[in-house]
């Protein structure tokens, strides 16, 4: 199975999963009518959005470049992960505002260990397919499948504390636990919100690679350019699962076309051996462009 294949059937997975969690959570706060489990029902309908939005977003990276896109439609996947940011911030207001009623006149909780139970079984679906799919995204390098796992992540921690905090208020009779609850899960997915926007944000805006990756490009260009006498002018950028890679190579004025464009092939295949799906652009010069002295042993970065 290709990975394009792969990651467009955890996308798809993702919807079926989503709503499988949110009727199990929504049945947990109808039987308890708690307000802190009613935000974690809440954040699962933007979950289902996200995985719909995050299945077409993957769907568009995946058409081949046109004339209208020559450059590929791979920023398709950024668009999705900001309209999740964007759902989660609008969840969490709407949570404030069912806190708000509930502060008003706090009730005790109906039949809660049934409830907490449902949750949790809910919560633990959750906890495995988020892990699956910030694995599956690092690996294909996509930024819809990662928001969504990261998010799913934020979810069950969001879980696990509503869940602890309920059981407190159970014990304790406290009822005035279960709307502050709510409270801690608006806020706190509030700010992942704004993370996941964040994020997104700086790959629409062609942000380059990390510095890792980025040092580990130039190894690679210049363990490959034997034959060539300097690389300057390094950039890259990442759109979706592509890294666009372009520099400047210099050599001997004198030297042939052909074997400029043998010793370019061979810092290509390198580079693409290391990141499959690299986009490389290599502009060739004569050596008076060089911005360092002509004659070290390794072909030097400017």
């Amino acid at each position: 199975m290709s990975q394009e294949t792969t990651v467009q059937r955890l996308a798809f997975w993702s919807i079926i999963i989503g709503c499988t969690v949110l009727a199990l959570k929504y049945v947990a706060y109808h039987v308890t009518g708690s307000v802190a489990l009613y935000s974690d029902a809440l954040e699962s309908i933007v979950n289902v959005v996200a995985a719909l939005a995050a299945w077409w977003a993957i769907r568009v990276s995946h058409i081949p470049a046109d004339r209208n896109h020559p450059y590929g439609h791979h920023k398709a996947e950024y668009f999705s992960a900001v309209l999740e940011g964007a759902l989660i911030i609008v969840a969490a207001l709407l949570i404030l505002r069912e806190v708000w009623f509930a502060w008003q006149t706090p009730k005790t909780l109906d039949q809660p260990w049934l409830g907490l139970a449902i949750n949790g079984g809910a919560s633990a679906i959750n906890a495995i397919w988020a892990t699956v799919l910030i694995n599956r995204g690092r690996i294909a390098k996509s930024p819809a499948l990662l928001a969504d796992g990261k998010h799913l992540m934020t979810d069950v921690v969001t879980s696990v504390g509503v869940f602890a905090g309920l059981v407190g208020a159970v014990l304790t009779g406290w009822t005035i636990l279960d709307p502050l609850l709510a409270v801690i899960v608006a806020v706190n997915i509030l700010f992942q919100g704004w993370n996941v926007i964040g994020n997104s944000v700086q790959g629409l805006m062609d942000m380059g690679v990390a510095t890792e990756e980025t040092i580990q490009i130039r190894d690679v260009i210049s363990s490959n350019a034997g034959g060539a006498l300097e690389v300057h002018d390094l950039k890259t950028r990442v759109a979706g699962r592509v890294t666009f890679i372009e520099f400047h190579l210099v050599v001997d004025a004198k030297m042939s076309v052909g074997d400029a464009h043998v010793i370019c092939d061979r810092i290509e295949n390198a580079l693409m051996e290391q990141i499959p799906e690299a986009s490389v652009v290599i502009h060739v010069e004569p050596e008076d462009e060089a911005k360092l002295p002509i004659g070290t042993a390794a072909v030097p970065f400017a």
